[in-house]
């Protein structure tokens, strides 16, 4: 396989967040695009395809220490929004597809799935807990319009009066504000809305589809309003970019209704590495050095460390600064660090058509 990795044309890749399309690290050969002569470019621009994926499973398990659940679900694989820091880019090679551009114009609906959930929460060995959505890609990335995988996996949940605590970055969360209230009112949902920074020319540079930060900040007001429990997370913290903004996006999801924060530093493992470097060059070259130096000072001289405990903060004086600063403004602004637990102990299986019904 070729070392050499070709960068693709800005005007075929406008409103994406990755530069290049590098072969997947698990294939043995290197795929080029070339055109025969009998298809028509159009306009050459990249455009989304979605394939479906008949779902076998629903609940993905989990046994890091670095994270407070052991169960999620992922209504799709890859991510339009595109945001080229996403720690999920790397699970893309599994599928036999680029990190790069792939992970976001080649993505995986699951419809179908709310059945095989509904079947594996009946199972008299399951045992509830909350089910984390969103911390791999987003469920309500702009696809969810046209297939609605998670609505149908809220309507389970909803269902089987099952605690569901969700993150992401799409304000088509709101759609689902007639269930999640419901939820929420019952100790069964939270959301976690992800603001990066207020800068709305740096948020489209940085996840070019995502709504702009002003745009999130109404949806967590709109949650707040209906009752739903929000978190505000900062995540990632980028630094040397994005970092003296902690405070101030902080005190803004405070007064749209937030009621806790968290934060997680730049995460570049595997692939993402060289496509932040590739974007950092474009966007900011004059910036680079420091926002690289930060990060191999927070790693041992690496710019990511994979080690538990540290792979989310990092390590070291500016980390330690960091988190400080997060700490006072928290207190200033009474935001807590975590939203209350959610109940587990009022889960049932509802019953099914043909089903006797109980008399007491």
């Amino acid at each position: 396989m070729s070392s050499e990795i070709t960068h693709i044309e800005h005007e075929r890749r406008r409103g994406r967040g990755a530069a290049t399309n590098a072969t997947g690290r698990f294939e043995r050969h290197e795929r080029v695009a070339v055109s025969d002569g009998w298809t028509p470019d159009s306009d050459g621009a990249i455009r989304t395809q979605v394939s479906l994926e008949a779902p076998r499973s629903a609940i993905t398990r989990n046994t890091s220490p670095d994270v407070p659940f052991d169960r999620s679900i992922n209504p799709y694989r890859g991510c339009e929004h595109g945001c080229v820091y996403c720690f999920a880019r790397p699970s893309h090679a599994w599928l036999g597809m680029s990190a790069g551009l792939d992970f976001e114009t080649r993505l995986i609906a699951r419809p179908g799935i709310g059945a095989v959930l509904a079947g594996e929460l009946s199972r008299k060995s399951y045992r509830p807990a909350t089910i984390a959505i969103g911390t791999n890609t987003d469920p309500y990335q702009p696809i969810e319009g046209r297939y609605r995988v998670m609505r149908e996996v809220l309507e389970v949940l909803r269902d089987f009066r099952h605690p569901v605590g969700i993150a992401t970055k799409g304000t088509l969360v709101e759609r689902d504000i007639d269930i999640l209230a419901e939820m929420a009112g019952d100790g069964l949902a939270h959301v976690g809305v992800s603001v990066t920074t207020l800068d709305a020319d740096l948020s489209r540079r940085m996840e070019p589809r995502v709504p702009s930060p002003e745009r999130r900040l109404a949806t967590i007001r709109r949650l707040s309003d209906a009752g739903v429990p929000v978190r505000v997370m900062i995540s990632p913290l980028v630094p040397g970019l994005s970092d003296s903004e902690m405070e101030g996006i902080m005190a803004a999801a405070a007064d749209a209704g937030a009621r806790a924060a968290s934060w997680i530093m730049l995460r570049l493992p595997r692939e993402v590495a060289g496509l932040f470097r590739d974007w950092l060059g474009e966007h900011y070259p004059d910036r680079a050095n420091r926002v690289l130096g930060h990060l191999r000072d927070m790693h041992g001289g690496e710019v990511y460390d994979s080690t538990f405990g540290a792979r989310m903060r990092g390590e070291g004086p500016y980390a330690e600064m960091m988190n400080m600063r997060f700490r006072v403004a928290q207190r200033r602004l009474g935001l807590a660090s975590h939203l209350p637990d959610l109940r587990t102990d009022v889960f049932r299986i509802p019953p099914r058509a043909g089903d006797q019904l109980e008399l007491f």
